[in-house]
Formats: structure tokens, sequence, C-alpha cells
């Protein structure tokens, strides 16, 4: 049996990883700063996480949710806690395609209604509902295609307003940073006026927080840079660091019943012990701080470079955005320069995405590497 085909590969075979150091299988290191799509935010192999993996699965690894699990109640408290959204109930799952797809129906159970309004450019995962709320007709199949989906410009709240005030929306999923797509975001101001808007006509607000929450931001969600309070957050990569690990935060105003949203994997004891040992280093070693102040640091390297017309996004969820599109310079910089980067559907943005405890000596050689690609 061969594999199915569906993945270009660089050729470069990881076996080893440490830090933001990864090692191929020739014994050639690279620095990763991409971090498998954002996933590894405290950084491969930290010591702390690999000991909570294993103090867990030498006791139990996995177990149904039809019996108790405290982990999953010390995973809900401790999140909470961390990211200030106590009036919050949690649902593990097990991705970010998985927690869209659930944030999606419940808005739809909540509301009895059926139709998503989306964005241009946004990315929500490769499930029924959720790849249907991507902006991507390649990966959307005719099955997918039946469910009924909107899509809106960024910044037109006279478009937005008219599409709810139809009636039948049950929801609008936004990305507070867009990932796949580019970096865009939308202004505060805007992002405001869709809670007053989704409030006024009882659409449930899903904040996409997959690849900008858990810290990456320099806030613990993107959203928050908004003032604003999502009716559900969907998560998954970074918070669990390479665990397969997701979930959605539900407003206490909707209501739980038995059966309405389930899993077989979703929640199981080494998921947690993988995801409360991110946060636990996040909180002890302020991890959502250093993103924040890194991004400062980074901004000013990057104004160095004549060759950068923009820098994109928050925290250490950046990109650099070209004149010219990156995919050759993205593969020089891992041949020649030893280094990890990743692309968009911008094909102009080079996409940086380390582990939240890098320093501003990594930011200095992917940047003097840069210099020398771009000489």
């Amino acid at each position: 049996m061969k594999l199915f085909d569906v993945y270009p590969l660089y050729d470069v075979t990881p076996v080893k990883a440490e830090g933001i150091v990864v090692t191929d299988d020739k014994g050639q290191s690279y620095l990763d700063f991409y971090g498998g799509h954002a996933v590894i935010s405290i950084g491969h192999s930290h010591p702390h996480y690999v000991k909570r993996i294993k103090d867990q699965l030498d006791r139990i690894g996995f177990y149904s949710n039809s019996v108790q699990n405290p982990l999953q109640e010390e995973l809900a408290a401790k999140l909470g806690r961390l990211s200030g959204c106590e009036n919050y109930n949690l649902f593990l799952c097990n991705s970010g395609a998985e927690a869209n797809e659930n944030a999606l129906k419940l808005a739809s159970f909540h509301t009895g209604k059926s139709r998503v309004v989306s964005f241009k450019n946004s990315f929500h995962g490769r499930t029924s509902a959720a790849v249907a709320a991507t902006d991507n007709p390649k990966i959307n199949a005719p099955i997918n295609q039946q469910q009924k989906v909107t899509f809106l410009d960024f910044g037109d709240l006279n478009a937005l307003e008219a599409e709810l005030s139809k009636g039948d929306v049950c929801a609008v999923i936004l990305e507070a940073i867009q990932g796949v797509g580019g970096l865009d975001e939308p202004t505060t101001d805007f992002y405001q006026k869709i809670a007053e808007a989704c409030k006024n006509n009882d659409v449930v607000l899903i904040a996409d927080e997959v690849q900008c929450g858990f810290g990456r931001s320099g806030k613990f969600f993107a959203f928050q840079h908004h003032n604003i309070e999502p009716d559900i957050i969907s998560i998954a990569k970074g918070m669990a660091n390479g665990f397969p690990v997701g979930g959605i935060l539900i407003h206490v105003k909707i209501e739980a019943s038995y059966g309405l949203l389930g899993t077989t994997f979703g929640g199981n004891h080494l998921a947690c012990a993988a995801t409360l040992a991110v946060l636990e280093v996040l909180e002890n070693e302020s991890l959502p701080a250093n993103a924040a102040k890194l991004e400062n640091y980074f901004r000013a390297n990057a104004a160095e470079i004549p060759q950068v017309k923009k820098v994109k996004g928050r925290g250490l969820m950046l990109g650099l955005e070209f004149d010219f599109e990156v995919a050759d310079l993205r593969k020089r910089l891992i041949h020649n320069q030893h280094l990890f980067t990743g692309g968009a559907k911008d094909k102009h943005v080079l996409r940086i995405l380390p582990a939240l405890n890098i320093t501003e000596g990594h930011i200095d050689t992917l940047f003097n590497a840069l210099k020398k690609e771009l000489a």
C-alpha cells in the first residue's frame, strides 16, 4: 500500500527536535520558524511537557467520555482563569476543523437557523460545514456545497447588516487574525459592530482562535485585542504543542443537554495532560507577554529590509509581505539557510509562526538569513 498523495513535500525528514531546532535524518539542523502551522507553541520536546505526558501515560492514557475524568475539570478551570473566559463552558474534541464543526452545529441548534456568514480569505477547516465556511472552492466538494454560506469582505458593515437582517443566519464566524489567508485582520471598530449586529439579530458570533489563540497574538486570545465577547470560541493547534486536541469555549447563555455534542477521543487523559502542560508553561514562562514584546523587535528588524512592503499580524503570528511570490524564497531559506517558514493563500506573504519562547537572538538569525537570500 502507498500513501494517498495529497501533500507536496519538501525533501527534509525530521527525526529529532528540541526547542526550535529540528534535526533531520542526515544530521542537519534547522531553525523552526513555522512550528508546523503554529502548533508548536512552547518549543519541541519541552521538558515539562514531556514529563507531564510520560507521567500520565504511566497511569492511564485513555478512556471514553462515559466515565468521570477529573483532568477535564482541571483543564477547564485553568483555561478559564488564564484566558479570562471563566463565563464559558468547555467542550473538548480533537482538531480545529472538528472544533469549528461543533461550533457551527451548536449555533444552528441554539438559533434554529442554518445559514452562515464567513469572510473572504478565511480558513476554518476541512470537515463538512467548516470547509463550506472556508473561502477556497478547491477544497469544497459538492457534498459540502449543500451548506448555506455567504462570504463577505472585511470591513463591509452594510453587507453584514443586510445579510443578518434576512433572519436566517445562525452564525458569523471569523478569525481575529487570518492564518492561511495571509494575516489580514478586521479593525476593532468592525469587530465590535459585528458583535453588536449579531446580538441584535439573534446570531451566534464564533471567534475562530484555532491558529491565533493560546497566547500567539500577545494576548491569550486575539479577539481580546478588540474588547468583545464572542458566543463561541474555537481552539486547537497551539493548545497541546503537537498532541491532537481541539475544543470550543461556549458562553454560559448557551445551554447544554445530553447528546447535543459528542466525541470518542476528545478530552482523553493524555490530551488533557498535554494541554495542561502547555497552559502551565505559558503561565510560568509568561509566553504571551514574550510574544507581544518580540513583535516590536521583529518589526524593527523588518524595517531594515527594503524588500519588505508590510509586516502583518500580531505577537508571534506574523507575516512579511513582498512584491514577489515567496515560494522560491521559502525553498532557499530551507536549503541554504536551514530555516523553516510558512506560506499563505496570499502568495506574496511569508508566514512566521515560531514557538512563543523564542528570543531576540533567534529573530536576529532569521533576519540575517533573509538578508543573505534577498541580497
